[in-house]
């Protein structure tokens, strides 16, 4: 028998020695805390910044109510009022340190100016104002008058006042003479029609002050009057409809489950309605068979037009192009022709021939680029079923490509008719692709343009 030594349970692992060529590895640091003063200094940034935000709101808030209760004295002040009061304290200020009398003598007769002007806004004026327009629509070129009444409603005569009546662009300035107590003034007035336009009269304020308009106080005394300014149009004859009644009935490809024209029958599935079943082939086949047919077009016309100011050689040609949109487009609302028109900004009322012209009043140029006539076109279709034509009117200077993108907007059961403005142009009608391009050289020249165009 032999004894032995015992052997430990265990022996760790020896470390295995690090390949000659691999890096050193950092040693490993214990986490960094932040420092108590850190956290006390972002602390404090955070309040500051939190009473600085507090302070400026109310310090704004402060100042709309400041300036709302002192409006009243501080409204009347015209822009020359503040200037002259300005000056008058900036001469006042710098005549004492710099010993000049004579910035003195100035700061002090700008000063008396405005208190001399004082006397001139006060006064108290009882008036019944009224803005008429005859007539409330006229197409442009023709004549249209104003008229503005002054009535004084109370109980003494008036004294002379001066009313300013805005108009479009213009400003119409008027001399009221002292109006015995429930007497009146009457004022006529022209308003400018020569481009199409919706203008607006009024209000109409009377305004107190000085002669040197230091000081201006304002009256209103009425709300604004629209006169609507419709484009020139050209009586079409035929009727634009003609070309939508060329197509309506026609059959397409499109099957549908209630229709005029018979295509099939196919078996019955859930949901469809016993309307449509054949009930002699059920019975002889022994399964529900119902009735299939062919869709056929029915009357909708689509009328856009792109108001980008890259697209139009003139002013005159836009006014062109507005003015065969607002032709064709009362000419299809008079044949009762369902319809629907459309710019980049707008879609145009079709009820009723006024309102379309009304609207059609408010189409401006667009000076911002171009959006592709195709996204306008499907734009424009979004709330309506496919139409049977799409009409886009344009200019001279929109490429053909960006027409005839728009065919693909519908699909081939849709007609695509551009008329493209170009004024003085020889006028002429041409087939490029699936669309039918009409160049207009003149107003005079749509009608026949259109009794010759066949989609």
């Amino acid at each position: 028998m032999t004894g032995g030594i015992d052997a430990p349970a265990s022996t760790p692992p020896e470390p295995a020695a690090p390949a000659p060529d691999a890096p050193a590895r950092p040693p490993r640091s214990a986490p960094r805390t932040p420092s108590q003063s850190r956290i006390a200094f972002r602390s404090a940034g955070r309040s500051l910044a939190a009473s600085a935000r507090s302070l400026s709101n109310g310090l704004r808030r402060a100042g709309r109510a400041v300036a709302a209760f002192t409006a009243p004295v501080t409204g009347v002040i015209s822009p020359v009022g503040w200037l002259v009061l300005a000056a008058s304290l900036v001469a006042l200020a710098l005549a004492w340190p710099l010993g000049w009398i004579e910035l003195a003598f100035v700061g002090a007769t700008l000063l008396a100016a405005l208190l001399v002007a004082i006397p001139f806004a006060f006064g108290r004026m009882a008036y019944r104002v009224e803005i008429e327009l005859q007539p409330h629509r006229v197409v442009a070129g023709e004549r249209a008058l104003g008229r503005l009444v002054v009535q004084n409603a109370g109980d003494a005569a008036s004294v002379p006042s001066q009313l300013e009546l805005p108009v479009g662009n213009g400003l119409a300035e008027f001399v009221i003479p002292a109006i015995s107590a429930g007497g009146e003034h009457e004022e006529l007035f022209a308003v400018p029609t020569q481009r199409r336009a919706v203008i607006v009269a009024g209000p109409a304020a009377s305004v107190r002050g000085d002669q040197l308009g230091l000081l201006r106080r304002e009256v209103r005394w009425t709300d604004p009057v629209e006169l609507f300014v419709h484009p020139v149009t050209a009586r079409l004859k035929p009727s634009a409809a003609g070309l939508v009644r060329d197509l309506e009935g026609e059959i397409t490809k499109t099957i549908t489950a209630n229709d005029i024209s018979f295509h099939a029958l196919r078996a019955y599935e859930p949901g469809d309605a016993l309307r449509n079943v054949h009930w002699r082939t059920s019975a002889r086949t022994g399964q529900l068979m119902v009735r299939q047919y062919e869709e056929t077009r029915r009357s909708q016309l689509l009328l856009v037009q792109p108001t980008s100011a890259e697209h139009y050689a003139s002013e005159e040609e836009f006014e062109l192009a507005v003015s065969v949109l607002a032709s064709l487009g009362v000419q299809v609302i008079r044949d009762a022709t369902r319809l629907a028109v459309a710019t980049d900004r707008l879609r145009l009322g079709t009820a009723t021939p006024t309102a379309l012209l009304d609207d059609t009043c408010r189409i401006e140029p667009l000076e911002q680029p171009a959006a592709p006539v195709r996204d306008l076109v499907r734009e424009a279709g979004r709330r309506i079923p496919a139409p049977s034509v799409l009409i886009v009117v344009g200019g001279s200077r929109a490429p053909l490509a960006e027409f005839r993108a728009a065919e693909t907007v519908f699909g081939s059961d849709t007609q695509v008719i551009v008329f493209r403005t170009e004024v003085g142009a020889a006028s002429r009608i041409r087939r490029v692709g699936e669309s039918t391009i009409v160049t207009v050289g003149s107003l005079d020249e749509l009608s026949r343009l259109v009794r010759r165009v066949r989609p």
